[in-house]
């Protein structure tokens, strides 16, 4: 378990191929921090071993992570370059394609060349070069049609927005990838908004906030409906902050059931029966006091948690290899920001990973939140991420609760009620 991310590279026909050593050196080449370096590595491999004519294949999954860097980083020249070298992607360099492919649409930028490379990628899928293990059609589909709708193509944008709900794998209901259905509903807000249909797109976002199902790359596309349907911007402002703060208030009756009454200082975490006959699944077992417990940052400094008395403290369990455990992220950042002032502290507590796999995957990402790391897995006995445990600030646990709640501003709003309520609550 302490190599996730490994486990999913040699899933990929690619590797089942390799040796050990030679899965060892891959894995190596992807934990460089930028595609940059990764990119002056692989010419110097290719220099002092160049590619055999006889061998095309040779260093093609060194081509596929160059390819889905550069992308990554919006650099559609380079993408192309390696790409026109036809290198398989293992299912991970698939899967961060896809994600490539959503930042640069809510960054608005270069909808031509966005374009081109979603449906590329749609066209090896439906041609077999490239096969989707995790997905992801969807999405990309989404992707392609936002675009279209951005360029003005009304009716290529319409015909696959329309596609995409036909996609037998239909993952969107899933809490499983970061904003999968907030996404969608942008993305059909674009379509409709580019197809002249403004109530549609106003009825639609409308409805995404007020539900929560929503990220703050909607508000943009929001705010367009809104003056497209009303005639004016007038109003907008107070129009979305009445629907966020309904969401909210929904979230914090939903939050409040969840409250751990009972002052306790350990805990075992338990899923309640589905079934009267189902056994409940253990989450964690609280083996000690939080006052007790003490684990390392990135730094490598010890961090006791006892320091942290008098402050609602929050500890997530996540590691590299858990989608939904990333996922949830862009909530907490909202969340810590709101609280930079106040009696709060989160830590996100990777499980089971070396320093050095923890400390790439961060950087490349850019995760800003506080990291712990329990390699072992000793504080808590997790049984599965995303874990989230917070303590009243006597080291009380008054939450707990496992998964990922679907969008950005849903996760935001679980963990600020559960922070309110605790303040609420707490008799110091």
């Amino acid at each position: 378990m302490k190599k996730i991310i490994l486990l999913l590279l040699i899933s990929s026909p690619v590797f089942a191929q390799q040796s050990k050593t030679m899965q060892e050196k891959f894995l190596a080449f992807t934990m460089i921090g930028n595609v940059e370096d990764q990119e002056k590595q692989y010419d110097e491999m290719v220099k002092a071993s160049p590619i055999d004519a006889a061998k095309p294949s040779m260093y093609e999954e060194y081509r596929a992570q160059l390819a889905t860097g550069w992308l990554t980083k919006g650099n559609f020249e380079r993408y192309w370059y390696y790409k026109n070298t036809h290198p398989k992607f293992n299912p991970l360099q698939f899967l961060y394609l896809s994600y490539a492919l959503d930042h640069l649409l809510d960054e608005d930028k270069n909808m031509s060349e966005l374009e081109k490379v979603s449906k590329g990628i749609l066209d090896d899928l439906q041609n077999g070069v490239l096969s989707d293990g995790m997905g992801r059609t969807q999405p990309i589909m989404e992707v392609n049609a936002a675009a279209n709708a951005k360029l003005g193509h009304t009716e290529a944008a319409l015909e696959m927005i329309a596609k995409s709900s036909q996609v037998k794998d239909n993952m969107r209901d899933m809490r499983y990838f970061k904003d999968q259905k907030a996404s969608y509903l942008n993305r059909y807000g674009i379509v409709m908004l580019a197809a002249g249909k403004y109530e549609a797109a106003f009825d639609t976002l409308s409805k995404a906030f007020k539900d929560a199902e929503s990220n703050p790359a909607m508000v943009r596309t929001f705010r367009l409906a809104y003056k497209k349907w009303k005639g004016t911007e007038k109003g907008f402002e107070q129009c979305l902050k009445s629907l966020q703060e309904e969401a909210y208030r929904e979230c914090y009756a939903e939050v409040e059931k969840m409250y751990i009454a009972a002052p306790t200082t350990t805990l075992e975490g338990t899923f309640p029966k589905r079934k009267p006959e189902d056994e409940p699944m253990t989450l964690f077992r609280a083996k000690q006091p939080v006052k007790e417990i003490s684990m390392v940052d990135l730094n490598g400094r010890t961090v006791n948690l006892d320091d942290y008395k008098g402050k609602v403290l929050a500890l997530d369990f996540w590691s590299t290899g858990c989608t939904p455990c990333v996922a949830a992220f862009a909530g907490f950042d909202r969340a810590v920001a709101d609280y930079k002032k106040d009696i709060f502290q989160l830590f996100v507590v990777d499980l089971f990973e070396d320093e050095e796999t923890v400390r790439s995957f961060v950087s490349k990402k850019g995760i800003r939140l506080d990291v712990l790391r329990d390699e072992e897995n000793k504080a808590y006995d997790v049984q599965g991420t995303p874990m989230k445990i917070i303590f009243d600030p006597l080291g009380n646990i008054r939450f707990y609760s496992s998964g990922y709640a679907g969008s950005t501003d849903r996760e935001y709003y679980k963990l600020k009620s559960m922070v309110e309520i605790t303040k609420a609550r707490y008799k110091g």
